[in-house]
């Protein structure tokens, strides 16, 4: 009998402080303010519907299996040809290529991440968006093809963005040579990569950006801002994917991730909405009101401009997740504007 109630106390002993050291930090005091909308819901553009229509073909094909069909599908589904130059160059290590719009200044720099749940995606499948930016802005373009799961965790996908913020520092599309201006961007877990880049180059005492741009950016991978569950069904690029996942307990969840990610997913550095937002670059970040997602964009914008740091939330209603990635839509040429317009404004 002793044996057994030490055996339980133990079990309670563990599960206890699992609870405490992967549980998410209390952000509900920042789901307000909300942003007002760029636009009307009535006024989404038709053409949004056959971006839907994509998608759920997309997700209606029989699952795959092996991470290379994965890959290689959501390459054919995503990935376009773009009218500018691709220059292919080693990062350290990192596989990457500098997108080149004609005139491009080689000293002003974006360094771009891609999206894609940390597994798949790649520069080649983000080449309208990186081809865009420079187009808009001027500047080179550098997308990295860093490292992804399974293969690798998710902290070394950070360490590649690292690594490539020191190296975009120092070198151009040219060779070595010190940038004028440097932005960091990325979209969705390419989004979480950028503000996480940015908080470490200021804690480690690197130059700072002029500015970061997260579009639809996992700011909080625990997964527990309520627009999680609350646009599932709105939420058609990552609702068919995500929404399943949610059934399961958030502490199995929490537990499994601690595996794939190397760190919690409540640590700062997988989570930058639970760390400091003081003192950060100016940030742009663009969402959709009914993705997933929508939730951590409206918290780490309210956090860090409550901390000091200046962030601008631009929402649409109704649009698809990273729908910045989709080229029929005019609210695709309406978001792209306005990053040229913020770029502009902190070179």
């Amino acid at each position: 009998m002793t044996t057994s109630l030490i055996l339980l106390a133990a079990i309670a002993a563990v599960f206890v402080y699992l609870i405490i050291s992967y549980r998410a930090p209390d952000m509900r005091k920042f789901d307000h303010p909300e942003s007002d909308t760029m636009i009307e819901a009535h006024e989404v553009s038709d053409q949004h519907d056959e971006v839907v229509a994509k998608l759920t073909a997309y997700h209606g094909q029989t699952r795959p299996k092996g991470i290379k069909v994965v890959r290689k599908r959501f390459e054919e589904v995503f990935a376009s040809e773009i009218d500018i130059e691709t220059r292919a160059v080693d990062v350290d290590g990192i596989s990457s290529e500098w997108v080149l719009a004609e005139g491009a200044d080689p000293n002003q720099r974006i360094l771009y991440i891609h999206g894609g749940a940390f597994i798949v995606g790649s520069p080649k499948t983000h080449r309208y968006i990186t081809s865009e930016l420079s187009k808009r802005t001027g500047a080179s373009v550098l997308a990295i093809d860093y490292r992804k799961q399974p293969e690798f965790k998710t902290i070394h996908c950070h360490e590649d963005a690292r690594i490539a913020y020191q190296w975009i520092l120092k070198n151009g599309p040219d060779g070595p040579a010190p940038t004028d201006s440097l932005f960091v961007a990325g979209d969705s877990a390419g989004g979480n990569l950028t503000l996480a880049v940015i908080a470490w180059a200021r804690d480690n005492g690197l130059p700072a950006a002029n500015g970061a741009i997260a579009l639809a950016p996992l700011t909080d991978a625990t997964f527990s801002s309520p627009t999680w569950k609350e646009n599932a069904e709105t939420d058609h690029f990552l609702g068919p994917s995500f929404a399943p996942l949610l059934k399961t307990p958030a502490i199995v969840r929490a537990f499994i991730a601690r595996f794939s990610s190397g760190l919690p997913s409540n640590h700062p550095h997988l989570s930058p909405l639970f760390g400091s937002l003081k003192n950060l670059p100016p940030t742009l970040i663009q969402a959709s009101q009914h993705e997933m997602l929508y939730g951590d964009s409206k918290r780490y914008a309210n956090k860090a401009n409550h901390q000091g740091s200046h962030v601008t939330l631009q929402v649409w209603p109704k649009l698809v997740h990273v729908f910045q990635g989709f080229s029929n839509l005019p609210e695709t040429d309406h978001a792209f504007e306005l990053i040229a317009e913020f770029v502009s404004n902190n070179k």
